[in-house]
């Protein structure tokens, strides 16, 4: 048992903690956080603005602010709170604040103009920076890898390369862009706007050709990179001198798949990237800026927006449904009352957005039939099993509820998430067998992030649902998702995460899905990661990781503390039964020693990844539920 002042201690941390997390629901009963990225959002929204004429100097003034702020003191921009220098954010953000006004003498764009210099410039950049410098002329689209409309037409499964062979965010993002490079349209810019002071030789004499040695370096890499280059090579041979009798209708194709996608809320993928494509796209299409199909993708686009008196930045997307169903869980597990009228009012609220309709996955899983939830507001094309687990596990806990609506919600929720395990036994993110991992080395995909295979992180979460809803590790997806998970996991003892930063993550997912699921943790793998997660801990006693073990495992578990690190840890060391200890003991003493006066936490470094090693988060609501979450956990044990 626990000393009696110590229990004191924690339950007054935990009621703060409630009624912080409480305080910022929204009144229809939902949670939605901020969801912060890297300055490349606000550099390309302010670029979009002066690519399609809509100009609005005040709001330029703001986001350049903002921009000033988030530089580095090298002159450079960062993918994430304390990383290292970007070229491709670098110069997206000296072209958004030239284009906005600021001159070139400016210092704060001498120090920006140093660094991209010493970068290499604009050759050096990645694929999506070049094809937004080609639309104002500041790079030849020779330079620009080729994507024919003709890709439209292709069917799945029977060509190496189709648009369901890559994931939804990408596939959502090329779409539009076969119609942007299949007209290759140039904003032309004034002189003194032009971008040649970034060129470290004359752009005449720079050679635009794509790299062919793969990092990191393997031989089935430099193969299939080699292979598409050539590739490459050739359909630009071909685009310039073939009649190309189906390209009418490839475009077609593209047009009437937009339109589909653009008709429903949420704006195309409920992502940026997509919906400013799409902008361009229907544009080019002849669609005038007042049609409906436009006007709503710029909607969506300004509901991303973060304003302030003095500045302004965009967020990736919005998180309402995955902050809600987390921020129901961590109330519940904290000992909240499951049937709290604030509680079932944030369930009636994610019942009301289950998707029933069909979506792009059922390409590839035609007969299972709709149940999902998605990640944004309205995104109906694109549930994803990470929220669909998440809100299922919520609904499970909760009581009070229609118990009719609530079975048959879960019902079909839990179909369609046993419909979408993938042939290795591991769950993706949003559609099943999308895992042609040589298509990552097509010279498009430098960013490495053009699939969405299974994941050990979204694998455990699979686990911990089944788990939650009464099955055992005898249910055949089980025994097939545990031996997904055993053949993933690293040598040492953690596994990896896709969506959360990084290898505590995943090891936190997995580890709560196998104690749910039944595994016993005395298991020698269970073992390992749990002395993994506990050679990890800092001397301040909690534990943390930048988003740099991504590009370097060594940093897995190395990192200065944050709340939502700590709480996974936590929470991980809770599932395979280390509730006790000195390790145990001082991670809690962190988040108790950690809470603000308000109740809340707050995380100071990026803890979400959008694509390892090229795109992060920031979820702003983690550091409010996942400590609350793991305190409670922690009292259920000890109390």
């Amino acid at each position: 048992m626990l000393p009696s002042p110590f229990v004191t201690g924690l339950n007054e941390a935990i009621s703060r903690g409630q009624a912080h997390l409480r305080s910022t629901q929204r009144p229809d009963g939902h949670w939605v956080g901020e969801l912060e990225a890297d300055t490349t959002i606000t550099s390309e929204q302010l670029l979009l603005g002066h690519l399609i004429d809509h100009v609005n100097r005040e709001r330029e003034t703001k986001m350049v602010r903002y921009l000033r702020r988030r530089q580095q003191p090298d002159g450079g921009f960062n993918l994430f709170e304390a990383g290292p220098t970007n070229l491709s954010a670098t110069i997206k953000a000296y072209f958004a604040m030239k284009l906005a006004g600021v001159g070139p003498d400016d210092p704060a764009m001498l120090a920006a103009r140093e660094r991209i210099l010493e970068m290499g410039g604009p050759v050096k950049a990645n694929v999506f920076t070049k094809i937004l410098l080609a639309l104002f002329g500041e790079y030849d689209w020779n330079g620009v890898p080729t994507m024919p409309a003709e890709i439209m037409l292709l069917p799945p499964p029977f060509f190496l390369f189709n648009i369901y062979e890559v994931s939804y965010w990408s596939r959502t993002v090329i779409v539009p862009l076969l119609i942007i490079m299949d007209r290759k349209p140039v904003k032309w810019l004034p002189p003194h706007l032009r971008l040649d002071e970034l060129w470290p030789s004359p752009r005449e004499a720079t050679s635009l050709r794509f790299p062919r040695m793969p990092e990191p370096f393997s031989w089935r890499k430099l193969f299939w990179k080699n292979f598409f280059v050539a590739v490459d090579d050739g359909l630009k041979i071909w685009e310039q001198f073939s009649p190309r009798p189906l390209r009418k209708r490839a475009i077609d194709a593209a047009r009437v798949w937009l339109e589909e996608r653009l008709a429903v809320p949420g704006g195309l993928g409920g992502i940026y990237p997509a919906m400013a494509n799409s902008i361009v796209a229907m544009r080019l299409l002849g669609y005038p800026d007042d049609h409906p199909l436009v006007l709503g993708q710029v909607k969506e686009i300004e509901a991303l927006a973060v304003e302030t008196d003095d500045e302004l930045h965009y967020q990736p997307c919005p998180s309402p449904v995955w902050d809600t169903a987390l921020a129901i869980n961590a109330l519940v597990e904290s000992g909240a009352p499951a049937d709290h009228p604030e509680l079932l009012r944030a369930a009636e609220w994610l019942l009301a957005r289950q998707i029933l309709v069909a979506g792009d996955w059922q390409v590839k899983r035609p007969h299972v039939q709709p149940g999902g939830w998605a990640f944004q507001y309205d995104n109906d094309f694109y549930p994803d099993l990470d929220d669909t687990a998440m809100v299922l596990m919520a609904l499970e806990k909760l009581q009070g509820l229609d118990p009719g609506a609530v079975r048959v919600a879960k019902e079909r929720g839990l179909g369609w998430f046993l419909g979408m395990q993938g042939e290795d036994g591991g769950w993706a993110s949003f559609d099943a067998d999308n895992n042609r991992l040589y298509l990552n080395t097509i010279p498009f995909a430098d960013h490495g992030a053009l699939l969405d295979p299974s994941t050990e992180d979204l694998t455990g979460r699979g686990l911990e649902l089944l788990g939650t809803l009464g099955y055992g590790k005898d249910f055949e997806p089980a025994q097939r998702a545990i031996q997904f998970l055993r053949h993933a996991q690293r040598h040492d003892g953690p596994w990896y995460g896709r969506w959360g930063v990084n290898y505590i993550y995943g090891t936190w997912s997995v580890l709560r899905g196998l104690a749910a699921i039944g595994e016993d943790p005395r298991h020698e793998y269970v073992q390992r990661a749990v002395r993994w997660l506990e050679s990890r801990q800092n001397a301040d006693g909690g534990w943390g990781e930048t988003c740099e073990s991504y590009d370097d495992p060594a940093f897995a578990g190395v990192g200065t503390s944050t709340p939502s690190q700590t709480a996974w840890a936590l929470l991980a060391l809770f599932a395979a039964g280390r509730t006790s200890g000195p390790v145990v003991e001082r991670g809690v003493q962190h988040l108790l020693r950690t809470q603000q006066a308000d109740g809340g936490w707050t995380d100071a470094l990026w803890n979400g990844t959008g694509f390892p090693r090229v795109f992060y988060l920031k979820y702003h609501l983690y550091a409010q539920y996942f400590p609350l979450w793991a305190l409670g956990v922690y009292r259920s044990t000890r109390t």
